[in-house]
Order: C-alpha cells, then structure tokens, then sequence
C-alpha cells in the first residue's frame, strides 16, 4: 500500500478510535451466524476467509446494489462493462466481460438459494438481512460457479408480528427510490414478507451529440414474497418469490475518455427475472433432518451498445472530414445480445446435528441450465446459439471433534457436467466432464477463546469452447483450470466481546488458468471508403501456472455505546508462472510472435483493498457514520496495459433516528474520485485522431449527495 494511503487510513481510525468511551457499560458485538456453509455457524468458529455485511451496514451504507457493497469485503473487486458491476472478482480470480461465446463464471451468487450467478443486475438491497461473502474456492457444497468464491444474499424472514416500513430517497443526477416491507402471521404456526423496490437515476454520462442526460439511466423494480409454514412438529416449509424488472441505459465510453458521449443510438442492459425457490425441512429423528430445495430463475436479458460511440456527423470541420478526403472515414456499427436464461436446481441433503462433536452434511444436486443467444451486429449476419448444461452431484461435508481442542472439518463433492452448444453456423459442441472438489480443515480453541484453522480446499472451473472459426482446432478448446487453496487463519473476540478479530494468509496454486484472449482486426466496412478497427476476435487460452498469494484482516470494536468501528484490509499478489500470449493488435495471427508473460500480475487484482468506517452517536437520536476505502491500481486485462489508478473514496452519512423514524443525509465519494472501472487499451476508435491506439474507460460514480427516510410502523 502506498504510504500516503496508509497514513491516511491509520489517522482516521486513530482519530475516531482516540472518542472517549465512558458513555455507559462496555457493549458487546452480536454473533455472526453464517447460512452458505449449510451448517448453520457462528462466523468466528468457520473455518474459512468470510465477510458478513449485516443490514444495519448496509442501510447505513445506503447501498442500491450488490456492486455498492463490494468495496467493504477484502480482496473483492469488480468491473464493469455494462450498467452495473456484475463482473465479481475474489482474490484476482473471476470474470470481466460476456459477449458471443458462452462463459463460466468463477464467483457465484445465490440470493436464498435461487442461483444468480452471471445476472448479478438483479441483486438490489431489497429487504436484505445479510449478504456472505465467501473468499477461495467452495467446491464442496456449491461446485463448479465457486471456484474464486461465493457471495449469500440472505433476505429478512416473516416476523411474528405485524410490522412494516417504508423507505423513500431523493439524491444527486435524479436519483430517486420508493421501498416498502410487510411482514407478519398468517396463524400461529405461519407468516409471510412483502417487499418491493424502485431505483431510478438519470445516471452520470451526458450524450452530447443527442442532448440528453440520461442515456445511462438506471430504473431498476425489485420485489419478493416470502411465506412460511410450519406444518407439524416435523416439517417446515418456506416459499420465496423474486421479481426483477431492470431497464438500464448503457452508454458509458466516449472518444475524449470522459462522461460527455457523442453517441448517436444509446446502448441498454436490460433484465427481466422471475424466479422463486421452495424450501422444505423434515425432522427424521433427534439432530437428523431431510432438507430439500428446489428453485428456477427465468431470466430475458438484453445488452446493447453503440459500438463506434459516436454518430454519423462526426467528421464535419475535423480532419477526417469527406470533404478534406473524398470519401467518409467513419464508422457507424452497434451490437445487440438477447439471451433467454433458464435455470432450474435440485438440492436434498441429510443434515445431521445429533452430537455436540460431530455434524455432517450429505446430498444430492441437479442443476439444468438452457440460454439461448441471438446477437444482431451490424458487419455481421444475425447470430443464434442454444446452449444447454446439466449437471449432477453428490457430495458430503462431515465437522468432527478430534478432542476437547482439535476439530476437523472434511469434505469431497463429485459432478457430472454435461454440455450440448449448437448455433447457426452448424457450430456444435458435446463436452462431458467428470469434476471434483474438496476440502479439509484442522481446527485448534485455544483456552485464550482464539479460533486457528490451517485449510487446503480445492475448486474447479470447467472447460469449454471457443466460437472462432478462424482459430485452429487445438485452439478451440480449452481445458478445465483447478485451484489449490492453501489458508492460515485465526478469529477471537477480545475485551468482553466487544472487539473482533479475523485474519487469515493464503496461497492459492492455479493450474491450467483460463485467460480471456482478444485479436483486434480492421475491416472494410464497404460504407467508409476505408477501414475500421471493428472486428474483434476474443477467445479463452489456458495459462499453465500461476498463483495468487494474501492476507486478509477484519477488525470490528464498539469501544463505548456511542461508538462503533470496523476495518478491513486485503493485501495480494498474483502473477502467471507461464503464459504466452499473442499480439493482441496482430491482424495476422498466423505470424504474430507471442509474448512470453512469465512473472506478469493477473488482471483485476489491485495489491491492496481497505475500508475503515463507524458510526459515532452524538446524541442519543443523532449519529455521524462513514468510511473511508481505498483500492490500488489493477490491470484492466492479461491482453493490454492499460490501468485503473488507485483511489480513495470518503463516504459519510448524518441521521437523525426518534421512535420509528429515521431520517439521513448522505455523500458519496465527497472528493469526487474519477474511478475507472472498466477499461481498454488495445484499438482506436476515433477517426478524427485517423484511429489511432488509445485508451478508454467507464467511470464510476462521481461525488453523489442524498436524503433518505424511513419509517417502522
């Protein structure tokens, strides 16, 4: 970390750790209970490196999205490329983009055990109870879309009262948000929850040429119902509902490499999910219960952007002007992506908790998945694809006392993986692959209350196919990459409970890495009497080696009852061991020299990650709360050089909380920070500069102000 960063870092929780503390007696933090792991358990006696964001963080954060709240988890990073940050990455693994050829994510994401991992749009804070980010490799209980890790979006159940609230919001560039929650009993033995919410924004980009301001909007309507029943003495079930109407701008680049656009025909993301998951548990006998679940997600997704980012009249009193050159040197070209996304899961597992030494988990998953693809460009014909998977598992989890110190923690997952991919160019593909995963844990309590734990855990990624024609037959497949977890970790709770320690070390061994490759190609239009730098051929490459190595740290402390704070940092290092990669500008492949690579950092792995933050009660009704992040600089792709810069982003939050009411006033980024947050370096596309190579990046959010209220009846 830069030592300008971390002076900063270390002086603001000085400063607000240095409040005097004898408010009251000493509070004590709440247990952290972790759902992901299946075996419900307290986040201090889990061996593994996890983040628990509950819902008083989350509020206070005044997140909308999943993307507002990765910057509070160590080693967690995202990128863009469309309206939201749907692309996850933990500890520099997982993916950036997802155009033509059918992709495997490397991060899932389950929102009550529906599975939305790909579709992360969807993911608003609607009514959530806490959101677990996994970090390494959950082959285990999750497989294949784990191999970087896992983020659990668990809702608020039914309460056993009648309650409710409503939550309106007014912010900067036209933000705006209306929510609202119902909850209650049906009969003594059921209940149910209602929540619904609408996100609108003009967002932050400028079409200049159109004279619009809102051409990157974002109005996004989430909705859930929950009910649940107990039956009997036995058997529980529980029915989620999900909704998501998202109906996102997407116009984010431009020529000048800043918010100001000259599209001429703004782009879209789009997302329209229905999806709902039944629950269903049954007591066998004392400590062994039959859990089943059994969840769809049908998702219409639509992605659409101007790919020239410009307009037709680009040209007029320029250089490139067709009355300077005779001919018109411009380009004009956009790229549309439907894809219809279907998919259905099975999990029934025995979960037994008979013994105070010794718990275990065995079951049984299905999972079938259908998208279909059709992609309208304008250089190329209309493009149709059917993509369909399944997969079948079987694995088993067992947590055992070895004695009154020594645990254990073991367990072994085996898939099936069935593809059948056909599209309109009489392309097809039949892969079946046979997968496996696992982990073992060796856990130590210390008479001190410290919890240790060494893990080895290992996950995989499937491997698939390239589209290309032009790439030969060895290339147009590539291999499964696995990964080898190794971890050190410790938890303790110090001072009564009111300070909480988690850190861990790691060193994960990626073998056969799958890296997302690019050619960049020109192309006679025939409609600019030239060419343009329009074609793009991207592939998947197997890496042989490469490794990823780090440290995590969380601090959580309530020094007095007025007085909150909370820290999180992430160090990491990643390089390939062995890579070669081709030019990435080379228009003839067949020739290009390849690069050796060896030794170079993985893309969107930033050296450091950091949070400091809290909340402080100034009276008993008013409170000043917020955080202060930082992020180090990251390559944007294994293909290119070009780079996000580190950053520093200071959010803070005024509230005035009496009875059932609150009401905040709120900043974001209140230095405004330029945030890159997806970029490339690798073609120009400017014709006024004769297309020159240049860079180009999506910005993030700039310093945002907003009121927010909120009232519990």
């Amino acid at each position: 970390m830069k030592k300008s960063t971390s002076a900063f870092l270390l002086t603001a929780f000085l400063s607000l750790s240095s409040t005097p503390s004898s408010f009251a007696e000493q509070p004590q933090l709440e247990e952290i209970v972790v759902t992901a792991e299946l075996l419900e358990r307290d986040a201090l006696s889990l061996p593994n490196s996890i983040t628990v964001l509950d819902n008083s963080l989350i509020t206070e954060r005044n997140a909308q999205n999943l993307e507002d709240l990765l910057g509070l988890a160590p080693n967690v990073n995202f990128t863009t490329g469309a309206s939201r940050g749907r692309f996850i990455q933990i500890r520099g693994i997982g993916e950036r983009s997802e155009f033509q050829a059918p992709i495997i994510n490397s991060v899932g994401v389950l929102v009550d055990g529906i599975d939305l991992t790909g579709i992360a749009t969807a993911v608003t804070t609607l009514d959530i109870q806490q959101v677990e980010v996994l970090r390494g490799p959950q082959g285990t209980l999750h497989g294949a879309n784990a191999l970087a890790g896992l983020i659990n979006v668990v809702s608020n159940r039914p309460t056993s009262e009648l309650t409710g609230q409503i939550t309106a919001g007014f912010e900067d560039y036209g933000g705006r948000e209306i929510s609202g929650v119902i909850s209650g009993p049906v009969s003594d033995t059921s209940g149910f929850r209602i929540a619904a919410k609408h996100y609108q924004s003009d967002g932050f980009t400028e079409a200049v040429f159109l004279g619009r301001d809102d051409t990157n909007n974002l109005d996004e309507t989430t909705a859930r119902a929950t009910y649940s029943t107990q039956l009997d003495d036995r058997l529980a079930l529980d029915f989620t509902l999900l909704l998501a109407d998202i109906d996102n701008g997407y116009d984010a680049f431009s020529l000048a490499n800043t918010r100001q656009t000259d599209t001429d025909e703004p782009g879209f993301d789009r997302q329209q999910t229905t999806a709902g998951v039944i629950k269903a548990e049954y007591e066998l006998a004392a400590g062994l219960d039959l859990e089943g679940s059994l969840s769809f997600a049908d998702s219409d997704l639509e992605y659409a952007y101007d790919e020239d980012w410009s307009n037709v009249f680009i040209c007029e009193n320029t250089a490139c002007d067709s009355d300077l050159l005779g001919f018109d040197l411009f380009y004009s070209s956009f790229d549309q992506y439907t894809r219809d996304n279907q998919n259905t899961t099975m999990d029934l597992r025995l979960v037994s908790n008979s013994a105070d030494n010794f718990g275990w988990v065995a079951g049984i998953y299905y999972r079938d998945q259908s998208i279909d693809l059709e992609r309208i460009y304008t250089f190329a014909g209309d493009f149709r694809s059917e993509l369909d998977t399944t997969n079948a598992a079987v694995y088993g989890q067992a947590d055992f006392a070895l004695n009154d110190r020594w645990s254990m923690t073991t367990g072994l997952r085996l898939e099936r993986r069935d593809v059948d991919y056909r599209d309109i160019n009489n392309d097809s593909a039949s892969p079946e692959e046979t997968l496996w995963g696992g982990r073992v844990a060796l856990e130590y309590q210390a008479d001190s209350g410290a919890f240790y734990y060494g893990l080895v855990s290992r996950g995989y990624k499937p491997g698939g196919f390239n589209l290309d024609g032009s790439l030969s037959l060895t290339e147009r497949e590539f291999d499964t990459e696995t990964l080898l977890n190794y971890e050190l970790g410790i938890k303790q709770s110090f001072l009564d409970n009111s300070l909480r320690l988690q850190a861990s070390i790691f060193y994960q061994d990626r073998n056969d890495i799958q890296v997302d490759q690019s050619i960049v190609r020109s192309v006679d239009t025939g409609q600019i009497g030239g060419v343009c730098p329009c074609s793009f051929t991207d592939f998947v490459a197997n890496a042989a080696t490469g490794n990823n190595k780090g440290i995590e740290l969380e601090l959580d402390w309530v020094p007095s009852d007025r007085l909150s704070l909370f820290g999180k940092v992430g160090f990491l290092d990643t390089q390939f061991d062995e890579f070669l990669s081709f030019d990435h500008i080379q228009a003839d492949r067949d020739n290009a020299i390849p690069f050796d690579l060896n030794g170079r950092e993985q893309a969107q792995a930033p050296k450091y990650t950091a949070v400091i933050g809290g909340k402080f009660a100034i009276t008993n009704r008013i409170s000043l709360g917020g955080s202060i992040e930082a992020k180090d600089d990251f390559l944007f792709s294994n293909s290119h050089e070009e780079r996000s810069d580190s950053y520093e982003l200071i959010n803070l939050e005024l509230a005035y909380e009496h009875e059932n009411w609150r009401v905040a006033v709120y900043g974001k980024n209140l230095t405004d920070e330029l945030v890159k947050t997806r970029g490339f370096g690798t073609f120009g596309n400017d014709p006024r500069e004769f297309y020159e190579l240049g860079e180009y990046n999506q910005f993030g959010a700039p310093r945002v102000v907003g009121v927010r209220a909120a009232m519990d009846f």
